[in-house]
């Protein structure tokens, strides 16, 4: 039998810096695992290939040594040959760029590869036109339409392709963030390039809407129902991005942009919190969990707002979380469904199929949420 060939690059480091409200990973690894990050990168990979284990005896891997692929498909059993070589103890970006020269000399079929979009930055500095690349969520900031939904997603649609399914190709768009920008409240993006990605199925993210959403008659409805209705005693988890940020600020709070903050009796106790910091503000106290869609895509959970892990939704409880989306914003998606990818597969099955949405002054709308 024929041997499908697959390129594996697991950027080690990709996501460390969301747990540690650290808005990325870029450069920040050290101070991350200073912080009590754990790497992540490895379990995502995971998570995509057990997608792949009834297909074990038809497929072969080619991946570096130790943690930029080689020590997880030993771990997994997958029939694997190294290429290439890690010089130092830390791994780096010139490292992924090497891996996408060797494997596509090699001539792998297709390269999966895990990280974020810096990773994605750098597997498109060294790939060549038309080469098949799909990548696995792992990393903080993901707006690049290279990526799978969720690394489930990732997996199924690479099974797909292994076992003869008639899979699209077209290319996605490579972008990143300024990290430095983000981490002073600014958004700045940039377009690095195109690869050439497999698209089936809506397994694929689109690109992130790109801009500030500005509907300020719909966030000043919001806040005012919101002042209408807190709970005493009863602590709100605001996520990022500009929507939640908004109404906030329509509160008079002056929450964080781009990081996870928490609100009592309507004063903020906590700004900017780290995963481990959520976790304390919430366990075993009452909470409520406010987070917003990205525009485009749909993810509510796992892209930017890592300190929102699996522990931190249990601890609040999945029927405690609401989406605040203006209809302008859940008109973006036209039609696809809310996405989560907590990183947890049990704790997204048990996700609702249907999240409630605030979208304006006593109105709550029921939304679809996709399961893969």
């Amino acid at each position: 039998m024929t041997l499908f060939h697959l390129g594996l690059i697991i950027n080690p480091v990709a996501g460390l810096g969301g747990p540690a409200a650290l808005k990325g990973s870029d450069g920040m690894a050290a101070e991350a695992l200073a912080r009590g990050a754990e790497p992540r990168a490895a379990q995502r990979t995971r998570i995509a290939l057990e997608h792949l284990r009834p297909l074990v005896g038809r497929l072969e891997f080619l991946t570096l040594p130790g943690p930029m692929g080689g020590d997880l498909l030993s771990e997994m059993g997958f029939s694997h040959r190294l290429i290439g070589d890690l010089p130092g103890a830390a791994t780096s970006a010139a490292d992924t760029r090497r891996a996408v020269e060797l494997l596509q000399e090699a001539g792998v079929a297709l390269i999966l590869f895990a990280g974020g979009d810096g990773t994605a930055r750098d597997v498109c500095a060294a790939a060549r036109e038309g080469q098949p690349v799909l990548g696995i969520p792992a990393g903080v900031k993901i707006h690049s339409g290279v990526y799978a939904i969720s690394p489930r997603a990732a997996g199924e649609l690479t099974r797909q392709l292994i076992e003869g399914g008639l899979v699209r190709l077209a290319s996605g768009e490579v972008r990143d963030l300024d990290e430095a920008a983000l981490r002073e409240g600014r958004v700045a993006a940039r377009w690095y390039g195109e690869l050439t990605v497999p698209e089936e199925g809506g397994f694929v993210q689109q690109v992130k809407q790109a801009g500030v959403e500005s509907e300020e008659l719909v966030l000043a409805d919001l806040a005012a129902w919101l002042e209408d209705s807190w709970e005493a005693g009863v602590r709100y988890v605001f996520g990022p991005g500009s929507t939640l940020h908004g109404l906030a600020a329509n509160l008079g709070l002056e929450t964080t942009l781009l990081g996870v903050d928490v609100i009592e009796d309507g004063r903020l106790i906590g700004r900017d919190v780290t995963e481990t910091q959520l976790f304390e503000l919430v366990d075993g106290h009452p909470a409520r969990l406010l987070v917003t869609a990205i525009g485009g895509q749909g993810h509510v959970i796992g892209r930017g707002n890592q300190q929102i892990s699996p522990r931190v939704l249990r601890a609040i409880g999945l029927d405690h979380l609401r989406v605040v989306a203006t209809k302008r914003k859940l008109r973006t998606l036209d039609g696809r469904p809310l996405l989560v990818d907590s990183g947890d597969p049990a704790l997204d099955a048990a996700f609702p199929d249907a999240l409630r949405v605030w979208a304006g002054y006593k109105e709550e709308l029921l939304y679809p949420v996709g399961h893969l």
